[in-house]
C-alpha cells in the first residue's frame, strides 16, 4: 500500500489517494477524489495501512541492510505519512530487525581493512549513525582487534599500490597522499609513514602489535 496524498477536507473526513493491493479496498468504495467518512478512514488506518506500512519495512529490510535512518527516509519516499512511519519502525527495532550499534559494528569490521577511522566515521554519520553509537561501536571494535593499527593499513595499501619513493616524483608523493586522507587516515600517521618511506628509501618494518594509532 502507497499514501500517494491525504489531504483533509473538513473536520470529520479525510480525502485519501491510494496506489496498489485495490483487491484490498474493494470493501471501501474509494475512488478518485472520494471522501472517506472518519469511522471509515480509522478502520482502514487500523486493518490496513498500519499493516502496508511494517510489511514494506520488512520488505525493504529482506533486500539489504538499513540505519533507522535510512529506512525512515525510505519509507517516507514511499509516501507513507509521519506516524505510519513511526509506528513501522518502531515494529522492526522491537525485534531488532534494525539495530544501528549492530550495523557500526558490522560496517566498522568489513571496511577496516582499507579504510581509517576518520572515512568509517564520516561514511556512518552520513548513514544517520550517531556519533555516540559510533564511538561504542569503535570502542568494541578495538578491544576485540588490538592488533589494528593505521600504520600498519596505510603499509598494506602503498605495498599494493607498488609505491617505490625512489622513483615517486612530487605529483605521485601528492596523488599518494590524497589517497590515503580519502580511505580517511589521520594526517600525522600519513605523513609518519611516508617520512620514513623518503629516509630509508623502502617500507619501514611494522611496528610492534601493542601500539594502537588512532
Amino acid at each position: 500500500m502507497i499514501v500517494t496524498e491525504i489531504r483533509e477536507l473538513n473536520a470529520k473526513n479525510v480525502l485519501v489517494t491510494v496506489d496498489g493491493y485495490k483487491g484490498e479496498l474493494r470493501q471501501y468504495d474509494l475512488a478518485e477524489e472520494s471522501e472517506i467518512a472518519a469511522k471509515q478512514w480509522d478502520e482502514l488506518w487500523n486493518q490496513v495501512l498500519i499493516r502496508r506500512s511494517r510489511l514494506r519495512a520488512m520488505n525493504l529490510l529482506q533486500k539489504k541492510n538499513y540505519t533507522k535512518a535510512e529506512l525512515e527516509r525510505k519509507l517516507r519516499e514511499n509516501f507513507y505519512p509521519e506516524e505510519l512511519v513511526s509506528q513501522a519502525l518502531e515494529y522492526v527495532m522491537k525485534f531488532h530487525y534494525v539495530d544501528d550499534l549492530r550495523y557500526a559494528q558490522d560496517y566498522i569490521r568489513y571496511h577496516s581493512e582499507n579504510r581509517g577511522r576518520q572515512r568509517i566515521r564520516h561514511d556512518l554519520l552520513a548513514k544517520g549513525i550517531s556519533s555516540e553509537i559510533f564511538e561504542q561501536a569503535w570502542e568494541e571494535f578495538q578491544e576485540t582487534n588490538e592488533e589494528w593499527s593505521e600504520r600498519e593499513q596505510i603499509l598494506s595499501l602503498l605495498e599494493k599500490r607498488h609505491y617505490n619513493p625512489e622513483l615517486a616524483d612530487e605529483k605521485e608523493k601528492a596523488r599518494t597522499i590524497a589517497f590515503l586522507y580519502r580511505k580517511g587516515y589521520s594526517a600525522d600517521v600519513i605523513f609518519a609513514v611516508l617520512s620514513q618511506f623518503s629516509e630509508s628509501g623502502k617500507s619501514p618494518e611494522p611496528m610492534s602489535r601493542n601500539v594502537k594509532w588512532v
